[in-house]
């Protein structure tokens, strides 16, 4: 069960660290301002809907620490890390989802690596990958 008091304290530091009113972010999140001032209150929950908006305008937010406190913010693998996707074989180039992907988490030296793939993923769930000529 969410903590409202506490859900609150979380989204008041996510507009802190944006540096954006409760207005702007309720029109970046495409939500009512009353929704979000009820939020801040503690008066209301949050809905679903609401939390994916908040996850899907600002990606550093993570799930388990909006909703729990639980973790980090901004979360540590989008401020010191890049997350590479790797596409499981065994799937066609049609689609894919989280469950049927390999994540791994490294640390990019730039001096160090040179790219060798960019794979952008599409909201039908879709996928384009480049390859860098060998």
């Amino acid at each position: 069960m969410v903590n409202t008091s506490d859900f609150s304290k979380r989204l008041q530091k996510i507009l802190n660290f944006y540096s954006v009113t409760a207005t702007s972010f309720s029109e970046k999140i495409a939500f009512n301002r009353s929704t979000i001032s009820h939020l801040l209150s503690g008066r209301n929950k949050p809905s679903l809907e609401f939390v994916m908006k908040v996850l899907q305008a600002y990606p550093e937010v993570d799930l388990y620490w909006l909703l729990n406190g639980k973790g980090t913010f901004p979360t540590q693998s989008n401020k010191t890390s890049l997350s590479l996707v790797k596409k499981d074989t065994s799937k066609t180039n049609k689609s894919t989802s989280l469950a049927d992907t390999t994540e791994k988490q490294m640390v990019i030296n730039p001096e160090e690596s040179a790219i060798e793939r960019i794979v952008i993923f599409f909201k039908d769930g879709t996928f384009k990958q480049y390859n860098t000529p060998q």
